[in-house]
Order: C-alpha cells, then structure tokens, then sequence
C-alpha cells in the first residue's frame, strides 16, 4: 500500500510553501555532481558546497546540476533563493509524493518524473522521484539517491557524441525526460517476460502461487499506471506550450517522446488486460480440475449404487432366502457384483464418461 498512498502527514498544518521533507530519507549524504559544456568546452565536477553552483547561472554555457539526496532542506532552500525558485516548487519538490506534472514560472520550467526500476531482492517495481529545473542555460535535477538512468546521457556529453553539445538546455531536459520514457520499455519488457512464463504455468500446473503471482503483477501494472499515465499530458504541454524555454528544434523531439509515452501507456493497458484474462484462465481451470474431480467421485459413487442393492439385500438376513442355503451362493454373489461393476464403466466408456 505505501506505493500507492504516500505518507504527507509531517505537512498536516503546515503554511503553504513551507519545506518539509516528506518521504524515505535514502542517502546518507547529499552530493551535487556539474556537468557544463558548450560546443568546444566541457567541464565536470562534483561540488563540495551548493555554494559551487551559484556561478554556473550566468554562464553562457549549458550547465546541469545534478544533486542526489532530497532531504537536506537548509541545501535546497540555498539554491532555491540563489536560482529564484518559488517556494511551493521547493516544497514539491522535497515532497516525494508529487504526481508527474510541468509547471511553466516564465522563468523557468519545474518538472516532476517518476524513476522506475525493477528490484530483483524484493521482486517488485520501485519509483524514485525526479524534479527538473529548466532554466535559459541551465537544468537542476533532483533526485532521491544515487544511481540513475543518466549514465549514458552523461557519456553522450563526455564524448560529444550526437547533437546534444550543439542543443541548449531544453534539448538537456528532453533527453533527462527521454530516458526516463526508455527505460520504462525495460520494466515492460522485464513483466513481459514474467507473464509469458507464468502463461505457461496456467496451461500445465496453476497453483495458489500462481494466483498470488497474477496479483502481485496486477498491483505492479496499477502501480505503473499510476506512474506513468500523468506523463503524457507533461510531455504534451511541454511540446505545445508556447515558452521561450522550449525551442521549435527541440519540439520535434519532445514529440518523439509523447510517442513513446503513448506506446508505454498502450503496452500497460494490453498487459493489464492480459493478467485479467490470466486470472479468468485461472479460475476456469480451477473450475474444471474440480469437475474433473467431481466426475470420478460421481461415477465412483454410481458403481457403487447397484453393489450396495445387492449387499443390501444380502444382508436382511431373513430365514427363508433360497441363496443363503446354497454352497456357490457367495462367490456368485461376488461375481455378480464384479459384473455390474465393469457392465457400468464400459457403458460410461460408450457414452464418453470417462
């Protein structure tokens, strides 16, 4: 359940804008990584103080600030007087329990994503809460703890491979946002693969376990939607918003990625549908492995209907019963009951019974 409900009681009463953090505490200390380039330079360090970063606002250069570690709020309140962010977006953004939205302050642009990764310990989906800070020459991440995503994209700007040191600082938040859409295909793919599998298992041998692991992937496709659902109206309002902070070039990229959103969305409806139909399958199968049962039992009990007659009579022991007084009545009596019994099971044979 805490997946699904964020705990926001520290905030119960508080005035708005005030910066509480509310949420799991999952590193130790926060460390505030810079990346800043331009066509020709590149630059990256990881900053001791948050003091380090106040210069790169004016550079001409583009400059994304990466901080891990969202529960030191004397740091975040820093930087957000030095970069003029408002209060409620500080207060979001210390608040993991933020649903993925964009909220354009003419200045800049706050984004709230949502992380996923599969954690194979416990075997469940796991978010981490992403904001960005687009601003005229600079990108500020916030993110819960360390290990990301973005490695690649930070190899990308080492190398200078691709267009993105020729891009500015909206083309750096279309790719942050890009790879959070791409690695959604791999959590996809990931229960693509768990739900084939157990298809298998539904057909040979379903069990309670198998029941309980349509479940636990039901929550996990819930806990994906509710993730992921909300992105696509912030990658629309980002492509057709009309800020000075999103160029026309880069447009066609956020486009690329609303495509993307809107096949990850498609791909969770059609798993969803697919564990609903399991689940049915499951049932039915349950269903029919009990008539099966049932079956038997009934034709046991039919077999034994005309040899409980016969015991029956058998067994009134009345004075004058003319087989009781002969010497072969009792092995005939057997054999008769042997009779009836494979006489039955070749007719139920006839029929398709059994």
């Amino acid at each position: 359940m805490p997946r699904f409900i964020e705990k926001i009681s520290k905030k119960v009463g508080t005035p708005p804008g005030t910066i509480v953090h509310a949420g799991e505490k999952k590193v130790a200390k926060v460390s505030i990584t810079i990346i800043d380039y331009d066509e020709v330079r590149f630059l990256e360090k990881e900053a001791k103080k948050i003091e380090e970063c106040f210069p790169f606002k004016e550079k001409p250069t583009v400059t994304w600030i990466n901080i891990n570690g969202i529960h030191d709020v004397e740091l975040i309140e820093k930087i957000g007087k030095h970069f003029n962010i408002h209060p409620l977006v500080l207060e979001d953004i210390v608040n993991t329990g933020q649903r993925p939205k964009m909220e354009d302050f003419e200045d800049y642009i706050f984004i709230v994503l949502k992380m996923l990764y599969y954690d194979e310990k416990d075997e469940e989906i796991k978010a981490e809460q992403i904001s960005l800070i687009l601003g005229p020459n600079f990108v500020i991440s916030f993110q819960e703890k360390e290990g990301d995503i973005f490695d690649p994209l930070r190899e990308r700007i080492r190398s200078g491979k691709g267009r993105i040191k020729k891009m500015g600082s909206d083309y750096l938040a279309y790719a942050l946002i890009d790879a959070v859409v791409d690695n959604y295909f791999t959590i996809l793919e990931k229960l693509g693969e768990e739900i084939e599998g157990m298809e298998e298992e539904l057909v040979t041998n379903p069990t309670q376990e198998t029941l309980q692991a349509i479940h636990n992937l039901k929550r996990d496709m819930i806990f994906l939607r509710k993730s992921v659902w909300p992105l696509r109206e912030v990658v629309s309002s980002l492509e057709r918003g009309e800020s000075p902070l999103i160029h026309e070039t880069t447009g066609i990229y956020l486009r690329d990625v609303y495509d993307h959103t809107i096949q990850v969305i498609d791909t969770i409806e059609t798993l969803r549908d697919l564990l609903s139909g399991m689940l049915d399958i499951y049932l039915s199968s349950i269903s029919n492995r009990m008539n099966e049962v049932m079956k038997v039992l009934t034709i046991i009990a039919t077999i034994f209907i005309p040899l409980t007659l016969v015991v029956g009579i058998y067994g009134m022991n009345f004075a004058y019963m003319p087989e009781l007084g002969w010497r072969w009545g009792y092995p005939l009596v057997l054999l008769l009951m042997v009779a009836i019994g494979i006489s039955m099971l070749v007719y139920f044979r006839r029929k398709m019974w059994l």
